[in-house]
């Protein structure tokens, strides 16, 4: 079985995209229309804007969203996935691709949440930080003891867990999990805490917009970050899009239940490798790749 994968924010790189939009007229199409709709010229910046201009959350999120689902679209009709997911942002990628959401919506919504989060940033100073060679439990319970706002936020790969929260309450969290033998503490340069409780400014304005957007089955489950399940009603998937804002990313759960459902092929679509070398982690003989454009 198949799975495509979408990565989220921190795949990014100057030049993404630009391949697509050279080559490909139906690429070039889509992203003079998602110019239309942000209301300013996101391809200028992905192609050949600087590094700080391409890190901002309003440039990111829609940048990562538009090369994953033009790439999509353009692998034609060799895209046929028995299951999709996506890492965080790259989820409405993913639900786009499986076509529960269109293309001018799925934008339309990642733009939102972009600019809800960078909103809910700027009201609290807040960070995340990679916690290296624990146990998930270890660290969950290292964050319970500490006073101030820090969880759990990426349950990225099996000793791999990125925490999120206030400035003080990460850089806590980062010595007593030293003391407890992490390998690192790596401090994330992030704009703020997602998926975190300081997000939920950020999850009340995108509620709204989620709720008033029309969600159709796709044409295979996602597994959604919030739950780690497949799910192909639109009312589930909305309801956990919601929650997703200041909730965990699972997607350690999303990989193992992904591979025990019979996933066998596991191919990334969008910038960068990170969720291939993710899923190694869990089975080394997967089969993992980049998805490629095909003409024609």
């Amino acid at each position: 079985m198949k799975a495509y994968v979408f990565p989220g924010q921190g795949a990014q790189f100057v030049g993404m995209g630009k391949d697509l939009y050279d080559n490909f007229p139906a690429a070039k199409d889509l992203f003079e229309k998602a110019n239309k709709i942000l209301g300013f010229k996101i391809t200028e910046i992905m192609f050949d804007g600087t590094d700080e201009d391409l890190r901002q959350t309003k440039v990111t999120q829609p940048a990562i969203f538009l090369h994953s689902v033009i790439l999509a679209r353009m692998i034609k009709d060799d895209f046929k996935p028995d299951m999709v997911a996506g890492h965080s942002l790259g989820e409405f990628s993913a639900l786009v691709a499986n076509k529960s959401l269109s293309f001018e919506d799925g934008l339309k919504l990642v733009l939102k949440r972009a600019l809800a989060m960078q909103n809910a940033c700027e009201l609290e100073p807040s960070t995340m930080a990679a916690i290296i060679g624990l146990d998930d439990n270890v660290v969950e319970q290292s964050l319970k003891e500490i006073d101030e706002i820090v969880v759990p936020a990426n349950y990225n790969s099996p000793g791999q867990l990125v925490i999120s929260g206030s400035v003080k309450g990460v850089e806590l969290a980062c010595q007593k999990l030293l003391d407890a033998g992490a390998k690192r503490a790596i401090q994330l340069k992030v704009g703020g805490a997602f998926h975190s409780p300081l997000m939920e400014p950020a999850r009340v304005e995108l509620s709204k917009a989620i709720e008033s957007t029309k969600f159709n089955r796709g044409i295979c489950p996602v597994y959604q970050n919030v739950t780690a399940q497949p799910v192909n009603d639109p009312e589930i998937i909305k309801s956990n899009l919601i929650a997703q804002l200041t909730a965990p990313v699972r997607w350690t759960q999303i990989m193992k239940n992904m591979i025990a459902d019979g996933a066998k092929t596991i191919i990334e679509v969008g910038p960068g490798t990170v969720l291939q070398g993710l899923f190694k982690k869990i089975d080394r003989k997967l089969d993992t790749s980049s998805a490629v454009a095909v003409k024609g």
